[in-house]
């Protein structure tokens, strides 16, 4: 097979064994980058435990990936028209490999999270390019079986990186979980030159708007930044102060030029069509709901159980591999049946799955964890196809483009955000449960004081001496309070999570409306 040089070569001039080559090369780089979004949410008690921080610092290296994947989406466009699509392709997985680099050799969580954040810009660059790529060399009447190949590596990659990530750890160190993905970026950057399509554009490097780029990622780390660190530097503190006035002003000042701009980043004349408008609503939840709960469940299941990484990861497999099984007849059934009903069931599916987690202890089985857990996952399979097909009907023609980058930027929003404020919400609930626990630890608590005398008999027992008694039982009673403090915390964070999720049913039934309204 020889090379491919050009971007203009139609889609009929490529072989069906070039097609495959071009599709498994451009997938490796895809399917590595996908993995790094979820293989670290099995790492977060190592992370805790490593660097001595609490969950709202750690829960950075989720979503500074996260973060930067969405902002650096709207890069995609002009890295393709500055390098082409070949140069694009190795430059992306380039920095991916440094971000893998920074993030497996540093000792310290700042350069850590940075780490992330290079690993995060390029998967943000490299999901639009590969989707653009399978697009254009699959013609038309074989661009869905390209676009389900596509669909089923971006379902199946964030459900392989748990497990991966667990055995991992179990076997070598959190640190590698970084360098685990490594062998796919290598087959991308070595036969990306040779069979990715395309030369770089002569003439100038083509215009973008960075203002409205750098306002836009200012914004984001802003709003974050309130949302992960307002536990830790007090909602009244300066720091807060700043970050919250910031975000309102690069908010606003990002917000102004988009609505002045010929070609805006986000184009908010969208938003006039309501059916959009609540497609793009649900698109946010839908986002909260699938990475906070990829981030929750491996956490809980390690925190609170006690289970291995690998046990962590192996406990989503089912339900991510029934995710990826179903979408092709919940796609086939979007067409048969209305959109605002099978969003609905979905979004019901999910909130039942997300309530039952809300029950879990210490005490639920693996079998009942995993069910939960496929309980949700099954709802987001009816959620998917029909919120885009009724988002793009909504639209015209001409809007498509910037509609479906509205669209996924709002979905990965969501999913950024939903991590940080789970977080927040479990963090302050642990609290709040652990106060009010404290406070009935009184001599009058006769189950307190039966705990504290065993404790002490088996102290004894062991010949430790006796002014060790108390200290012993008291401090094995507050390990007691915390940890019932913290599962009690992750309890009402799922329960905030399926509430959530049905208060999305308001703009889910708003979606009945087939004409577009201006609003």
């Amino acid at each position: 097979m020889t090379s491919v040089t050009a971007d203009e070569r139609g889609a009929e001039e490529y072989s069906p064994t070039e097609r495959w080559i071009i599709t498994i090369v451009a997938m490796s780089g895809m399917f590595c980058m996908f993995i790094s979004a979820t293989i670290v949410n099995v790492a977060i008690p190592s992370v805790m435990g490593a660097f001595g921080v609490g969950q709202d610092q750690a829960q950075w290296v989720a979503t500074a990936y996260l973060a930067t994947m969405v902002a650096s989406q709207l890069l995609s466009h002009w890295f393709v028209r500055a390098f082409g699509m070949r140069l694009s392709y190795v430059i992306i997985i380039g920095i991916w490999m440094l971000g893998t680099l920074v993030c497996s050799t540093t000792t310290t969580l700042d350069f850590l999270i940075l780490g992330r954040v290079l690993q995060g810009m390029g998967a943000g660059v490299m999901q639009p390019l590969v989707m653009v790529l399978v697009f254009k060399v699959y013609p038309a009447d074989k661009r869905g079986f390209g676009m389900g190949i596509y669909g089923m590596v971006a379902t199946l990659a964030p459900t392989f990186g748990p497990l991966l990530g667990g055995y991992v750890i179990d076997y070598f160190s959190w640190r590698t979980i970084f360098v685990a993905p490594l062998p796919l970026a290598i087959i991308g950057m070595v036969l990306g030159p040779v069979f990715i399509p395309g030369e770089k554009p002569r003439g100038p490097l083509p215009r973008f708007d960075w203002s409205s780029y750098i306002l836009l990622c200012t914004a984001l780390l802003c709003w974050i930044s309130v949302w992960s660190n307002g536990q830790r530097w007090g909602w009244d503190s300066n720091s807060m102060l700043y970050a919250i006035l910031i975000g309102l002003i690069a908010t606003t000042w990002f917000a102004r030029i988009q609505l002045q701009a010929d070609i805006p980043l986000l184009d908010f004349s969208l938003f006039r069509h309501g059916r959009f408008t609540a497609a793009v609503a649900v698109s946010f939840v839908f986002g909260m709901g699938n990475f906070a709960s990829s981030y929750m469940v491996p956490v809980f299941a390690q925190v609170v159980q006690g289970f291995t990484p690998s046990n962590a990861g192996l406990v989503m497999m089912p339900a991510g591999i029934l995710l990826s099984a179903a979408l092709p007849f919940t796609g086939r059934l979007s067409d048969h049946v209305p959109a605002h009903i099978m969003v609905m069931i979905g979004i019901t599916l999910f909130a039942a799955g997300a309530f039952l987690m809300s029950g879990a202890d210490v005490n639920t089985s693996f079998i009942s964890l995993m069910i939960f857990i496929v309980i949700s996952r099954f709802g987001l399979a009816f959620i998917l196809p029909s919120l885009t097909t009724a988002a793009f009907s909504a639209l015209d023609p001409d809007e498509l483009n910037q509609g479906s980058g509205a669209l996924n930027f709002l979905r990965q929003l969501g999913g950024a955000s939903g991590i940080s404020m789970l977080v927040l919400t479990m963090e302050q609930r642990a609290q709040f449960h652990g106060d009010n626990l404290t406070a009935t630890q009184t001599p009058e608590n006769s189950v307190s004081r039966e705990l504290l005398g065993e404790v002490g008999n088996i102290m004894s027992q062991h010949g430790l001496p006796e002014p060790l008694h108390a200290l012993g039982a008291l401090h094995y009673l507050g390990e007691i309070v915390y940890a019932q403090a913290y599962t009690l915390g992750f309890k009402d964070g799922f329960l905030v999570l399926a509430f959530v999720f049905l208060l999305a049913l308001i703009p889910a039934w708003t979606m009945r409306i087939k004409k577009t309204t201006e609003i």
